[in-house]
């Protein structure tokens, strides 16, 4: 499992009750024993008459969408990769409220009184988080925490993919019109996705020596700096493009030597805060004949997850010799 980089709830003796029930997969809230009255958030007494007979019981998980928000900027600089947030209040069938966050449904297809069903989230490993999806969605009811281990590793589930794809279209280097054809203004669909954990940035920080505060000090970071937590090297960002399997639908043959001949450009355009997930979509823009051989152009385009806007824009140049 990865390591957690959002803020979590820390639990005080009145509510671990409603903590203990989500890690048990079971929404739990109090009802007054002395007039009835279902009781949320955790009190150590009734709103309605005062009581403090307050018992805690199993709820049915089930609900209405009250009220939403769709948020495009992050609320905090860990939400980064899960934009855009769906935020929401809930009107449990028991009768109170509550606040979460949406999953699993198309910012689109939100209504207003729409049902829904609990989701327990098991992803952050020390607490369970609750959180809501369609009633009739296809969304699991339970967010496993290796679900996010299998996010952050290699590519193998991309590679899964590609054994059962179509075979890929083959391009002689040689043949320049035909390499043409795949200039486009279009990108590819997604790579797989890896989280930048702040692991990774520390061992990037020791291996060329930057180690600098705003990469690897996450407590300076909280206080300081601009973007609230530390964020990944822009270089780290660039060179992580090998642990993503981009979707190409074709491959160059006919070459004896393939080299990475450097970048025409190359920006940082954001930063990637550490913990957010990265993927990546590409695109071809130049094909030409030089001396040594045949040059492509391509786009290379790394976002964090959810983020229109690219982290990484890296124009590569491939040489086939």
């Amino acid at each position: 499992m990865t390591t957690w980089n959002k803020p979590l709830p820390r639990p005080t003796p009145l509510s671990q009750p409603f903590w203990d029930g989500l890690k048990a997969h079971e929404l739990r809230i109090q009802r007054c024993e002395a007039c009835g009255h279902a009781v949320f958030f955790p009190r150590s007494h009734c709103p309605s008459c005062g009581s403090r007979q307050l018992q805690w019981q199993a709820a049915s998980g089930r609900g209405t969408l009250y009220t939403f928000t769709v948020a495009r900027v992050p609320t905090l600089p860990e939400f980064t990769d899960e934009m855009p947030q769906l935020l929401a209040v809930v009107a449990l069938e028991e009768g109170p409220h509550l606040n979460t966050t949406i999953v699993g449904v198309d910012p689109a297809d939100l209504r207003v009184g729409m049902r829904l069903r609990a989701v327990f989230d098991e992803r952050p490993g020390a607490v369970t988080l609750l959180r809501f999806t369609a009633e009739e969605g296809p969304h699991p009811s339970v967010m496993k925490a290796d679900a996010e281990a299998a996010v952050a590793g290699p590519a193998e589930p991309a590679l899964a993919e590609a054994s059962t794809a179509p075979p890929k279209r083959q391009i002689d280097c040689r043949d320049l019109d035909a390499l043409r054809t795949l200039i486009s203004e279009e990108f590819t669909p997604w790579s797989n996705e890896f989280t930048v954990t702040q692991e990774v940035i520390n061992q990037f920080a020791a291996l060329t020596g930057d180690d600098y505060w705003i990469h690897t000090d996450p407590e300076r970071a909280r206080a300081q700096s601009p973007f609230g937590t530390t964020i990944a090297h822009g270089a780290l960002v660039q060179v992580l493009v090998s642990r993503l399997t981009l979707p190409l639908d074709w491959e160059v043959t006919g070459f004896n030597n393939m080299v990475n001949y450097g970048s025409d450009r190359l920006r940082f355009a954001t930063p990637v805060p550490s913990g957010c997930r990265i993927r990546a979509r590409a695109r071809v823009k130049a094909v030409e004949r030089v001396k040594s051989g045949t040059q492509l152009t391509m786009e290379i385009d790394t976002h964090v997850v959810g983020q229109d806007r690219p982290s990484v824009v890296n124009d590569i140049v491939i040489l086939y010799m």
